[in-house]
């Protein structure tokens, strides 16, 4: 069993105690339920640099990555920076986030917020909104080809942003579908844990052009960016680069500086 299929064996059960615990109809009252969404998708198109900057405290890869800064901190450090979307991290016992931390980061800043997590029920998309997440993440990885577009399909309907994570061509191919608004290539080996730009490269030409691409994992370089963008990437997450400083803002703020300067 890998890391990821324990994740997902975990999260099933996770759900489903949430599920017994917060019911839908409180869900859909939540205050930020019916707030208009900001996309993703439309800030990287109109956008010269495209960051999609991530808070996150740790990961099985990395014990501890940060985990001094408040999100709020973050959130408004990133948004000075000038980035297109932050990512929120809400998986606890693998990355010790939260779904409080997507509502901090929420309350802090209006750029558009992508809930990072392990989705594989359509309540966790209930969620999303209800903690005032524009996008939603699934991974190729973990769903059959009907998970996706069941799950894509009913995103829309709550007028979120989808972004879809694929490894290898395999999963890109069962993948594409009217339902998905970006498509991440993550650029790590989920076997072996190593990464290499070299995949999204591989793939670019395989995505069709209706769909913003996303490249994800491994970039912290600004000459990685340049290089991508050749790509017709659109879309850089950064996560580790900029949470492993004492001041990701800060991080982020001289990015996108030498960016484009």
């Amino acid at each position: 069993m890998n890391i990821l299929d324990k994740i997902v064996a975990d999260k099933h059960k996770e759900v489903e105690l949430r599920k017994s615990i917060i019911p839908v109809q409180q869900l859909e009252n939540s205050v930020l339920f019916n707030r208009q969404g900001n996309s993703l998708a439309e800030a990287l198109l109109n956008s010269d640099t495209g960051i999609i900057a991530e808070h996150k405290r740790r990961s099985p890869s990395k014990a501890v990555i940060n985990q001094k800064v408040s999100v709020q901190d973050v959130a408004i450090g990133y948004e000075t920076a000038g980035v297109c979307g932050m990512s929120v991290l809400t998986d606890g016992k693998y990355f010790g986030g939260s779904l409080d931390d997507l509502i901090l980061a929420r309350a802090s800043a209006s750029m558009p917020l992508l809930r990072k997590e392990f989705i594989i029920d359509e309540y966790q998309l209930l969620e999303a909104k209800a903690y005032g997440a524009d996008v939603i993440l699934l991974i190729a990885a973990v769903l059959s080809r009907d998970e996706i577009k069941s799950l894509s399909e009913f995103a829309k309907k709550l007028s979120l942003d989808v972004l879809l994570e694929v490894h290898n061509l395999e999963e890109l191919e069962k993948s594409i579908m009217p339902s998905l608004d970006m498509l991440g290539v993550n650029n790590r080996n989920l076997k072996t844990f190593e990464v290499s730009t070299d995949v999204s490269k591989e793939l670019s030409k395989h995505i069709p052009d209706d769909f913003v691409k996303v490249s994800e994992s491994g970039i912290s370089s600004i000459e990685a960016i340049k290089d991508l963008q050749q790509y017709d990437y659109k879309g850089f997450l950064i996560g580790e680069n900029f949470m492993k400083t004492e001041n990701p803002g800060q991080s982020a703020i001289e990015f996108l500086k030498a960016l484009q300067s």
